[in-house]
């Protein structure tokens, strides 16, 4: 995983997101293969799908360099979509934020429930044991 590690951290640095949330939806998103496709078609280390990464510039959903730097972008966009509120931010990138919308708030889907859970447990998982290190 320390592919997704350094280009969580390459892309947090570039786009003022942490890179420790970074690294979570990559654990989360492909457990960081680089070379993961879901059955959605949703590719590379934060699984974008293929109209997301047509809309952010990524040509090479498979070169990790590209798809954090593109999946930071999406998630800095979504946090300041929703006033830096990551549960519904990272809810808008599992499921969409047309589905937040829809449903204003977290969609009912046990997917997205589960994905913003698991993601938000890694992340502050981090950052307790960064704090208790300091």
């Amino acid at each position: 995983d320390f592919l997704g590690a350094y280009q969580a951290a390459a892309a947090g640095e570039r786009h003022g997101l942490d890179p420790d949330l970074l690294h979570s939806v990559i654990r989360a998103e492909s457990a960081g293969n680089p070379r993961a496709v879901s059955p959605k078609g949703a590719a590379g280390l934060m699984q974008l799908m293929p109209e997301t990464a047509r809309g952010l510039n990524v040509a090479d959903v498979f070169d990790a360099a590209q798809n954090v730097d593109g999946g930071a972008r999406y998630l800095r966009h979504l946090l300041a979509l929703y006033n830096n509120d990551m549960t519904l931010a990272l809810a808008a990138y599992n499921a969409g934020p047309e589905k937040v919308a829809a449903y204003r708030g977290l969609p009912p889907y046990r997917e997205t429930r589960d994905y913003v859970s698991r993601v938000l447990r890694d992340f502050h998982r981090k950052k307790t044991s960064t704090s208790q290190r300091q």
